[in-house]
């Protein structure tokens, strides 16, 4: 063979392996990629051909459904309109997709692989998604809702199961109607609205300075770092000094040398802010990331409605072990920290089941056209947090501020509820961030309302969780 029929035949296999590859890249290594782009319309308009499938409740209620349109074409339906919107999102080729109906989208269209997708084209399968069957719980997710509006403060709340990690409640106040959203002058409006952002999934996306809730994780990282017991003593003297700057206790109440137990029943400020500087930047990091700080929660929802809670400066994540933290504030939910009402809703679900944090998730299975099972979603483990030994230890703690100290408006007859208050004052004329953390042997809750003038986590935010744990049975 000569050598220019060579160099030839040379160029030609190069060119035909430069031509696999790229179209490997978008058929087969990057075509979720490609499918989840912002801007790719192309596949929305062929999944109108699609009927997705049915979103139910736990107990069976439609969430939404495919109703048929013209052209053998489908449109997406909310029977509950505003109730579960920030769950179960939205789907319109106009806006795009969210929530759960995004996450979930594979299921929902019946794509398995883009093989078995073509071999199903080729032997005329119907073109159906499938079902999917959500840990939702209706009743719960109704008393949430109604009990936010109440309040008549912008909020939100998480349910957890702590043996599971199933999504019980998740509700967002201002919501929304999705069924309204195919039109894009709704969409828009709505978009628009910044002093409400009712589109805003306040769950999972807004990060709030968490008050005296973040004294739990603080107590977790002492007492599992070996450093300090239950019964130990620390001065709770108002006025203590940290970082250089005097901290005082809520009402200006000063004590003596007090024990771990009543420090964190009663809330004192100092007493927790202490603990934290002495455990040091380092360890408070250590069991932050541990409990699911500084990372985007492994849930089943879309990464771009989900925040990463932590201390933030500047927009931006910042290590406990930088010099510009203050370590004793973060420890007690002040400072530069903010988490969102899914982290501290993971915080008490993790407690609550033995020092094991859970991966959380909505949807509980899939059903495909024929009825059958396509997948069941198991407990996932996301991390050993604490020992079980500590994990007991706080919850004895827990339960007696529910029992005698600033959680008593959480208390059910019957029922051993464990849980933390938080008010993070966000001006030194009583606008404050209520919020509320507990769990049962079954349920963790969290739940905050914005910007309240005088309001407590022990008399604003308690009376909702108890309100969510009452439905649920507990």
């Amino acid at each position: 063979m000569n050598r220019p029929v060579l160099r030839l035949y040379g160029l030609v296999v190069v060119l035909f392996g430069v031509l696999v590859a790229f179209t490997s890249r978008w058929t087969v290594f990057e075509a979720e990629a490609l499918r989840e782009h912002e801007l790719n319309r192309r596949e929305l308009l062929q999944e109108q051909r699609i009927r997705r499938g049915t979103i139910r409740s736990a107990d069976g209620e439609v969430l939404a459904r495919s109703l048929p349109r013209a052209g053998d074409t489908f449109g997406r339906r909310y029977p509950t309109g505003e109730l579960f919107a920030h769950a179960i999102g939205y789907s319109f080729t106009t806006i795009g997709r969210a929530g759960l109906e995004r996450s979930r989208n594979d299921e929902l269209t019946g794509r398995r692989t883009e093989l078995v997708s073509a071999l199903e084209s080729i032997l005329g399968r119907s073109n159906e998604g499938d079902d999917l069957r959500t840990t939702l719980d209706a009743r719960a997710q109704q008393v949430a809702v109604d009990a936010l509006s109440d309040s008549a403060h912008k909020g939100a709340l998480v349910a957890l199961s702590v043996k599971t990690g199933g999504v019980l409640a998740m509700a967002s106040n201002p919501s929304y109607d999705p069924n309204g959203l195919g039109d894009r002058r709704t969409f828009a409006r709505l978009n628009r609205d910044e002093a409400n952002a009712p589109l805003l999934n306040r769950a999972t996306q807004n990060g709030y300075p968490p008050g005296s809730t973040m004294k739990v994780v603080t107590a977790a990282a002492a007492l599992d770092s070996g450093r300090y017991q239950p019964g130990s003593q620390v001065s709770g003297e108002n006025g203590k000094p940290i970082s250089g700057v005097p901290l005082n206790n809520f009402g200006g109440e000063s004590f003596g040398a007090i024990d771990l137990t009543f420090a964190l029943t009663n809330s004192v400020n100092t007493v927790w802010a202490e603990v934290g500087e002495k455990l040091g930047g380092r360890t408070m990091q250590r069991y932050m990331e541990r409990f699911g700080f500084y990372a985007e929660p492994p849930m089943d929802y879309p990464d771009q409605q989900m925040t990463a809670s932590g201390v933030r400066k500047r927009g931006e994540l910042v290590k406990m072990t930088a010099n510009s933290v203050d370590v004793g504030r973060v420890a007690i939910g002040q400072g530069d920290l903010f988490a969102t009402p899914l982290q501290m809703a993971s915080v008490a679900q993790t407690i609550g089941n033995g020092g094991v944090r859970l991966e959380p998730h909505i949807m509980a299975k899939s059903v495909d056209p024929d009825g059958r099972t396509v997948d069941e979603v198991e407990p996932e483990e996301a991390a050993q947090v604490i020992s079980s030994q500590t994990a007991r230890d706080l919850t004895v703690m827990m339960k007696q501020v529910v029992r005698e100290g600033t959680g008593t408006a959480a208390a059910l007859e019957g029922v051993d509820v464990a849980g933390k208050t938080g008010t993070a004052e966000l001006n030194t004329s009583g606008l404050n961030q209520p919020w509320f953390m507990c769990f049962t042997p079954e349920v963790a809750v969290a739940v905050t309302l914005e910007r309240f003038q005088g309001g407590t986590g022990g008399t604003t935010a308690a009376p909702i969780a108890k309100a969510v744990l009452q439905a649920l049975g507990q």
